[in-house]
């Protein structure tokens, strides 16, 4: 059952973007930054955790997972920081998983001949 929750919640996040793209003329980067804010408000009014728990991985997977992390990461060092950690948490927190972004995505370009789009 938790994998037809993650499933269809991952889905559906999916596929309202996807509506989202093809009926405004918001360009991807500007869809991505608006999940990655959701996310992060999401997370600071507290919401983020309790739909984690009901939709696993069809949750924390998407760019408002992204938002959540960063969030979450921002919290924990301005509790142990004060006001300067508002700035440093969001990098510590998402450090991981830009750094493998960027390793993966330059293998990947190695590996593969990336075309530029037409």
């Amino acid at each position: 059952m938790d994998y037809l929750k993650a499933f269809l919640v991952g889905g559906l996040i999916c596929a309202l973007v996807q509506i989202l793209m093809e009926k405004t003329k918001l360009m991807p980067g500007r869809i991505m930054v608006l999940l990655v804010t959701t996310g992060a408000v999401i997370s600071f009014f507290g919401w983020y955790e309790p739909f984690t728990e009901f939709a696993g991985a069809g949750a924390s997977v998407p760019l408002l997972g992204f938002g959540n992390v960063l969030m979450k990461g921002v919290k924990e060092a301005v509790d142990e920081q004060g006001l300067l950690g508002a700035f440093a948490g969001g990098f510590k927190a998402g450090a991981v998983g830009c750094a493998s972004a960027l390793i993966f995505g330059y293998l990947a370009s190695l590996i593969f001949k990336p075309k530029m789009k037409k």
